[in-house]
């Protein structure tokens, strides 16, 4: 039986396979990109607008820095205590429009041994946690060129 797809932060993202992408907001006043997105006000401290509007954020960027998780997060963060924790990449990418760094886990099969600074990455749907009827969806970010 297939599982419902639920994003795990609404608005953060859409699409899927090729399709798929960060969504941030930019200022019409100042230009200045947000993500994750801003709804109410500006966060330029130069700048006091409120014109907000969602935008679709690059889907690829390099890889600013990375590390591996060793230790289970406390939550919000959902896994089974029951189940040995299984280590995972954390990876800081730079997108390459906007010039902001976002952090995100690496793809299912990347390791930090798969992982250098300045390669490029790109952004693809992931899963953040399955039960028996849903499917949390979350983003990670994957090297280009490695197909874990």
């Amino acid at each position: 039986m297939p599982h419902t797809r639920t994003p795990a932060v609404a608005g953060w993202f859409t699409g899927e396979g090729d399709d798929f992408r960060l969504l941030g907001t930019c200022c019409s006043s100042c230009a200045t990109v947000f993500f994750p997105r801003e709804d109410a006000h500006c966060r330029n401290p130069h700048c006091d607008s409120g014109s907000l509007e969602e935008v679709p954020l690059s889907k690829r960027g390099r890889i600013w820095s990375y590390t591996d998780s060793r230790y289970r997060p406390p939550s919000p963060y959902v896994s089974n205590p029951e189940l040995p924790w299984e280590p995972y990449a954390l990876i800081a990418v730079e997108l390459e429009a906007e010039r902001m760094v976002v952090l995100g886990q690496a793809a299912p099969g990347v390791t930090v041994a798969d992982l250098t600074v300045g390669m490029e990455a790109e952004v693809v749907p992931g899963v953040l946690h399955e039960d028996a009827e849903t499917a949390w969806t979350t983003w990670h970010w994957r090297p280009t060129g490695v197909r874990a």
